[in-house]
C-alpha cells in the first residue's frame, strides 16, 4: 500500500511541531515555581504538609502536575493529529494547534487557581483529543478496508 500525504500536510506537522513549544513551556513554568518555592532536586512534589502551608509550594507541586499531565497526553495526541492528517489534514492540523492553545490553558489556570482553574483548558483539550482519537481510527479502517 502506498500513501501519498495531502498537499495540506505540512500544516499537521506545524500543529505538532507546537507541542514541542508547549512543552518547553512547561519546563519553564516548571523550573521557575520550583525555584521559588525553594525545593531542590531530586524531590518531585512538596510534601502535601508544607504545601498546605507554603503558597509558592502549592504553585509548584500544581505547575509539576499540569507538566505530569501534558506528557501524560501528548503521545495519543500526536499521533492523533499525525493519522487523521493523512486523511483530514485540516482537521489535525487545527486540532492540533486548538489541543496546543488549551493545553496551555490548562497549565497557566492550574498554577493560577489549582485544580479548578484547569478545567476551561481541559475541557477544550479533552473534546479534541477524543475527536482527534475517533478521527484517527476512522483514517487507520479506512485504510484498512481501502474506503
Amino acid at each position: 500500500m502506498a500513501i501519498t500525504l495531502p498537499q495540506e500536510y505540512s500544516y499537521v506537522l506545524l500543529a505538532a511541531t507546537s507541542t514541542l513549544f508547549v512543552n518547553a513551556y512547561h519546563s519553564l513554568l516548571t523550573s521557575s515555581k520550583r525555584k521559588a518555592s525553594g525545593i531542590k532536586y531530586p524531590t518531585t512534589y512538596a510534601s502535601q504538609e508544607l504545601a498546605d502551608k507554603d503558597p509558592k509550594a502549592y504553585q509548584f507541586n500544581c505547575a509539576q502536575r499540569a507538566h505530569a499531565n501534558f506528557t501524560e497526553n501528548l503521545t495519543p495526541a500526536v499521533i492523533g493529529m499525525l493519522v487523521t492528517g493523512l486523511k483530514y489534514p485540516l482537521l489535525a492540523a487545527v486540532g492540533g494547534g486548538a489541543w496546543s492553545f488549551f493545553r496551555v490553558l490548562y497549565a497557566m489556570g492550574y498554577v493560577a487557581n489549582g485544580p479548578s482553574g484547569r478545567s476551561a483548558g481541559g475541557l477544550g483539550a479533552s473534546l479534541i483529543d477524543m475527536t482527534m482519537k475517533f478521527a484517527a481510527a476512522y483514517t487507520a479502517l479506512s485504510f484498512v478496508m481501502n474506503w
